[in-house]
């Protein structure tokens, strides 16, 4: 199995932490068969993480994607993800959680990350979250989506409060797409399409663009993952 590096695109860099070191060589395994994807290195718990981050990140070579584990010792992964989008936001985080575990799924998306992954998860699974991260898109384990919109609190304003621009933008959002895949659908420019879904999050209350898509399915405007 071996995904597509296309040409002149260097691997995706990621960067794994998860307290298990099982699953991170079980992680690593499977990335070492793909082309587009290389592990940079890893940690077992969030501390560790950030520690090895800013060693990297002095040096200039901070990962693209961290998959981050959520309950760990010393610094559990939200606050991990936390810190890393305050710190280094261009590097995108996906939770690793447990189904049991979903509900803490919130506070990871509140943090910054841009998706989760059921530990579970079939291998070409993880693959596609690391690059959909990789290019600025939402990755919602669909069954951790479903079982979080029935539950997901809601915010203040509805989409009476969006422009019909906005809102076409929001579904845009829940289907997953990045701003350059927004901007070529609607004809504007990726800038103007940045705003609009900076413009959306802030009307609804929202943190992410996870959080979006989310909102849009438990409001009936995309279907049900």
């Amino acid at each position: 199995m071996t995904g597509q590096l296309g040409e002149d695109a260097a691997p995706i860099r990621v960067f794994l932490v998860d307290d298990h070191a099982v699953v991170r060589r079980g992680m690593r395994a499977f990335f070492d068969m793909l082309d587009d994807i290389d592990v940079m290195g890893e940690a077992g718990d969030g501390q560790s993480a950030l520690d090895q981050l800013a060693a990297a990140a002095a040096k200039d070579e901070l990962p693209d994607v961290v998959l981050m584990d959520l309950l760990m010792p010393r610094l559990d992964g939200v606050s991990a993800t936390k810190a890393i989008k305050e710190r280094y936001p261009g590097v995108e985080v996906v939770a690793l959680t447990s189904f049991s575990e979903a509900e803490r799924v919130h506070v990871a998306l509140e943090a910054g990350a841009a998706g989760y992954l059921l530990k579970d998860a079939e291998a070409d699974q993880v693959g596609a979250a690391v690059r959909a991260a990789q290019r600025g898109e939402v990755h919602l384990d669909p069954a951790v989506a479903r079982k979080l919109t029935r539950s997901l609190v809601a915010p203040q304003q509805t989409a009476t409060a969006l422009t019909p621009r906005e809102r076409e933008i929001l579904v845009l959002v829940a289907q997953g797409k990045s701003n350059r895949n927004i901007a070529d659908a609607l004809v504007i420019s990726e800038r103007t399409a940045r705003t609009h879904v900076s413009n959306v999050l802030t009307k609804l209350g929202l943190a992410s663009r996870t959080q979006a898509a989310l909102w849009a399915v438990r409001e009936g405007l995309v279907a049900d993952p």
